[in-house]
Parts: structure tokens; C-alpha cells; sequence
């Protein structure tokens, strides 16, 4: 038995219709439900509609491309998006991860990676949402404008909701837990996205600065997330 829940359902997006059966027949086995539609418009539909715990989304897709399907599900949802790209396509990640997406796979892949995202992903969103005690970290953390809750994963900013995708708001926690000090890159991509990153992968970078967008640059007249250039990330205090 996996250590993954059956009530996790994934939600598979995507044109070749044998690689949907063989993702099907291969995550089922490893207790993770699926559903597969072929074309955006429905996949959107489903995306929105029905209780899916992460989509795996394909760029190249009839009807709405991929980014367009992702663009429609972040206006009203935050539901974790893993994005299927051409091989070498560089572009198209870092597009996908500005839009909002939480990771990329590039096509071919091996369906073992595929599980292990999706379990990274899974622990990150249940790591301290359910008894944040445990972890022996902070419930509420409450540095200059910005507040996160860990046990609502809510982040507010003078008092307003700020929107945050799932890996943009582990990313911030993992700052802030560890305030004024420098976080490697290579830590945050284990702790947030819970793999190494490859050569030349920029998908760290891509979400700290749209956190860096939506938090704002600059707090007091300090810059607020700070690159130590070759080593990491800093959130420096005021």
C-alpha cells in the first residue's frame, strides 16, 4: 500500500489519449484516483466543477491551449497545476510557472517522477495545515505588513487577503520561518517543491518574484526578498 490516501483525485488534462489510459492505469496503482479529458474547454470545466486535488495540465491542447486553461483556472482557483511541456521548451515553463502553475514535467517522462511530484506536492499543502504544533514552527507568523497563517495557509497583507498559490505560500513560510537568514536554493526546492532542481532550472526564481509582485519589492524601503546571488533567498527584516 502506498503511502499516498485514495482520496486524493488527480485530474489529467490532455490530447494523447493512450498516454491518459497508461497515466491512469499506472497512478491507480499507486492509490492516487484519476479522471482524463483530452481537450481544454473540458478540462477547464472539470477543473472548476469537481473536487480534484491537483491538475496535470498539457500545453498543446485543442480548443484552449494549456497557459489559457491555466489563465481561467487562477482567476477562481488555486488548486495545484502541474504543467506538461515539450522537451527543451524552456519558454513554456517559466510561462507556466508566471501564470501560476506549481511545476513542470517536460514530455517524455517517467511515470515514477510523475508520482513523486504529486506526492511532493501533497505533503507540502498537508505539512502543517492540519496540527501545526507538531512541526514545532509557528502557527501565525507576522513579519512588517505581511501575516501568514499556516493552519488556514492564508497570508494577508495589511489586513487584506493576498491570493497565493500553493507553492508561492510554502515558499513564503519557508522564509519566514527562517526571517533575516539566507535560504539556499537548493533547500527551497527540496522543501518546497520537493525535488532537486535541475540543471538550469529557473523555477525557484520564477516564484519568488511573483511573490515578489504580489507582496510588493520593497517594505519600508528595504527590499523585502533578497538575492544572495550564487546561494539563495533572504526575507529580511525591518
Amino acid at each position: 500500500m502506498s503511502e499516498y490516501l485514495p482520496k486524493e483525485r488527480v485530474l489529467i488534462v490532455d490530447d494523447d489519449h493512450e498516454l491518459c489510459e497508461l497515466l491512469v492505469d499506472y497512478l491507480e496503482q499507486e492509490d492516487i484516483a484519476c479522471h482524463f479529458v483530452n481537450d481544454g474547454l473540458t478540462g477547464l470545466e472539470e477543473a472548476l466543477t469537481n473536487d480534484f486535488s491537483l491538475v496535470i495540465l498539457d500545453v498543446m491542447l485543442p480548443g484552449l491551449n494549456g497557459f489559457e486553461v491555466l489563465r481561467s483556472i487562477r482567476r477562481s482557483s488555486q488548486i495545484p497545476v502541474i504543467m506538461l511541456t515539450a522537451k527543451g521548451e524552456d519558454v513554456d515553463r517559466i510561462v507556466g510557472l508566471e501564470m501560476g502553475a506549481d511545476d513542470y514535467m517536460a514530455k517524455p517522462f517517467n511515470p515514477r517522477e510523475l508520482v513523486a511530484r504529486i506526492r511532493a506536492i501533497a505533503r507540502r499543502n498537508n505539512r502543517y495545515a492540519a496540527q501545526p504544533e507538531q512541526q514545532n514552527l509557528p502557527v501565525h507568523l507576522s513579519y512588517g505588513d505581511v501575516t501568514l497563517d499556516a493552519g488556514t495557509r492564508t497570508v494577508t497583507q495589511n489586513g487584506k487577503i493576498i491570493s497565493l498559490t500553493s507553492v508561492e505560500f510554502s515558499m513564503l513560510q519557508e522564509l519566514l520561518n527562517n526571517i533575516g537568514k539566507v535560504v539556499q536554493r537548493d533547500q527551497l526546492a527540496i522543501s518546497v517543491l520537493g525535488r532537486k532542481l535541475e540543471e538550469f532550472d529557473r523555477s525557484i526564481d520564477v516564484h519568488i518574484s511573483s511573490l515578489r509582485k504580489k507582496l510588493g519589492h520593497q517594505v519600508n524601503g528595504i527590499e523585502r526578498i533578497k538575492n544572495v546571488r550564487g546561494v539563495g533567498y533572504q526575507y529580511t527584516t525591518t
